[in-house]
């Protein structure tokens, strides 16, 4: 069956050469030179890797930190006590608290966007790996959302760092901003995502790493990246 287009997305698509590989920049200056929606759009990058996600040693998670910020106001939830609940209120947390916010989580609260806890807290947090983890809102060690030094991490998140995490078509997909950011800006973003998900590049994998790389927006397109320049970190 036929998927059905807009005129808006029909009039975008004609911007696109499909036999040709964009540099950063010209993809960006592509992106936005396409018909908008009446909303800002947010720019991502999926990554078609050729690693086997059912093999564990080839999972790829980690987070970046986008230079300029993701352009979206991140709602901090923390799961501590004493002084790391302090800090982490005197860093901006949206919620902060342990008993009560296990509790308000459990009745099925998630008006969050990232959820950290400290070491110790994780001893209870944990219970609620079937509440958060099919939301990826669960703290986890290798994206800096357990730890001690909760004001770090409130900062981090609130700063513009995004997580990414392969899904089982090996593929991943990460924000890099919005589209009216300035170019220069997204494209320095972009660059960081880019060299982060080369980096985290599984030592099981084999050959070329990422198969192929993909900016759009939310509605839009997709432009195929030119990753020539990464070529040696992906080969």
């Amino acid at each position: 069956m036929a998927v059905k287009r807009s005129k808006r997305y029909k009039e975008a698509i004609k911007k696109v050469d499909s036999k040709k590989t964009y540099r950063m920049e010209e993809a960006l200056k592509t992106l936005k030179s396409m018909p908008a929606p009446k909303f800002e759009q947010t720019v991502s990058i999926a990554f078609a890797t050729t690693v086997d996600p059912k093999q564990s040693d080839q999972m790829i998670r980690g987070t970046v930190r986008l230079p300029n910020g993701s352009g979206k106001e991140v709602r901090v939830l923390v799961f501590a006590k004493g002084k790391a609940a302090d800090d982490a209120k005197a860093a901006g947390a949206d919620y902060v608290g342990f008993e009560d916010l296990i509790k308000k989580c459990t009745d099925g609260f998630s008006d969050f966007d990232v959820a950290v806890a400290t070491p110790e807290a994780m001893t209870e947090v944990r219970k609620l790996g079937k509440v958060l983890g099919p939301r990826g809102l669960m703290p986890n060690p290798k994206t800096g959302t357990v730890t001690d030094d909760t004001a770090k991490a409130v900062n981090e998140c609130k700063a513009g760092r995004v997580e990414f995490k392969l899904d089982k078509a090996a593929n991943l997909h990460v924000p890099i901003g919005k589209l009216n950011f300035e170019e220069d800006k997204l494209a320095e973003n972009g660059r960081a995502v880019i060299e982060a998900i080369l980096k985290a590049r599984p030592a099981a994998a084999k050959g070329a790493y990422v198969r192929r790389a993909v900016i759009s927006a939310t509605q839009s397109p997709g432009v195929v990246l030119d990753l020539s320049e990464y070529n040696k970190a992906n080969n």
